[in-house]
């Protein structure tokens, strides 16, 4: 990826990254929020792995023309969104219950300071371009 349609292509993954950072503070939360409801189950946001997927994937994908279309292969990295999903793996207590606060938090200033460093990296990017255009100009 190079020049403009480059620069517009990270842009896209930084911005659904962003998102998938704000998404899983929303879900800690939640998560938090029910801490003591019996039979809560822990919710949790999976994005860069399907983003690293997407980046491997170079092999067979196929195009959907109808959403009802089974998709074939990797999705391409601009369809890729964070989801959430349900953590049916664990049980951490008798009453059904698996929301461990301390891992919640954790990964609420995890989510945290993700966010900072990806919308530091967009501010450098905007400023190198607004760079490489004010010193055109001279």
């Amino acid at each position: 990826m190079a020049g403009v349609r480059g620069f517009i292509a990270m842009e896209s993954v930084l911005g659904r990254a962003m998102d998938a950072a704000v998404l899983r503070q929303q879900v800690a939360a939640d998560n938090i929020a029910n801490v003591n409801t019996p039979g809560f189950r822990r919710r949790l946001v999976r994005f860069e792995d399907e983003l690293a997927r997407a980046v491997r994937g170079r092999g067979v994908t196929g195009v959907l023309t109808n959403p009802r279309h089974i998709p074939v292969g990797t999705a391409p990295v601009s369809r890729v969104r964070p989801r959430v999903v349900r953590d049916d793996t664990s049980v951490m207590r008798n009453d059904g219950n698996n929301v461990d606060i301390d891992r919640e938090m954790a990964i609420n200033a995890a989510a945290e300071l993700h966010y900072a460093a990806l919308t530091q990296v967009t501010s450098a990017r905007y400023r190198m371009l607004r760079s490489a255009i004010t010193q055109g100009g001279r």
